[in-house]
């Protein structure tokens, strides 16, 4: 089952809350080490769903292959219903695709894509991993299973966190890599073959790190341009950019982008 928490501000002063959508193979518990206490101390109450399936526990996991990028939309109207008022949806990687789709029907006060999954889908992404990085598709199973070795923690960190991250720092954010649906994965891959339809017209950002091995910068572009949406590359940030040590820089520019909705 899906799980809604929720984070209290002080005093908001009228700020829309703010809406956390994690991507695939974690949960909601990646946007508690940086980015929920900064944005809570910014005064903006804040909330963040675990996904069917990825729940913070092994038992919320059970079901995990049973749910697609459908469910997790679902997932999403549902836990909408729930807010007192419309929010901002800020997502990364997967959950831009889930936010993207729910925006179909629903709607928000705007919405940031960290780390889109490009419009191209994930084809690419497998098949330059299969060319450069063969040793990812061996050692996730390790990475998500809790039996990582030290060349797991090498090939997670080249692929998910900046150069710049400190290897102590990489072995504390590991466990947040879980597994995902095998079903969404497919999808994720499949996912230009299905034809968009209307959306809502809301302001629109799209963030991305400079060393992102998985959605490389020069596919925000990409994501962008059907939102026209503003486009912001965090310098030296890989994909996991709210961990990396550049979160500060990703931050205040998603901050910016906040102020300027008022």
């Amino acid at each position: 089952m899906p799980s809604l928490h929720f984070h209290p501000a002080r005093e908001t002063a009228g700020r829309p809350p703010l809406f956390f959508v994690h991507g695939g193979y974690s949960n909601s518990s990646l946007w508690d080490v940086r980015f929920i206490p900064y944005f809570v101390e910014q005064g903006y109450d804040c909330y963040a769903l675990d996904l069917s399936g990825h729940g913070r526990k092994p038992e919320d996991r059970e079901h995990l292959d049973d749910f697609g990028i459908d469910d997790y939309v679902d997932d999403l109207v549902a836990a909408m219903t729930q807010l007192p008022v419309t929010p901002v949806l800020i997502s990364h990687s997967m959950g831009c695709l889930v936010s993207q789709r729910f925006l179909e029907q629903g709607t928000a006060r705007g919405v940031a894509f960290l780390a889109p999954v490009p419009s191209t889908g994930t084809a690419g992404t497998a098949s330059r991993f299969a060319l450069t990085m063969p040793d990812f598709f061996a050692e996730l199973p390790n990475a998500v299973n809790g039996t990582a070795s030290e060349k797991t923690m090498r090939t997670m960190a080249s692929v998910y966190f900046s150069p710049a991250m400190p290897p102590e720092e990489t072995l504390q954010y590991l466990p947040l890599i879980q597994p995902e649906s095998e079903k969404a994965v497919a999808e994720m891959v499949t996912s230009p073959l299905r034809r968009a339809r209307g959306r809502a017209r809301i302001p629109a950002l799209v963030m991305g790190g400079s060393a992102d091995q998985v959605f490389p910068a020069s596919m925000l572009y990409f994501t962008a341009a059907s939102w026209n949406a503003k486009t912001v590359i965090i310098q030296g940030a890989g994909h996991m950019l709210m961990l990396d040590p550049q979160w500060p820089d990703a931050a205040g520019q998603l901050l910016d982008w906040l102020e300027s909705l008022a």
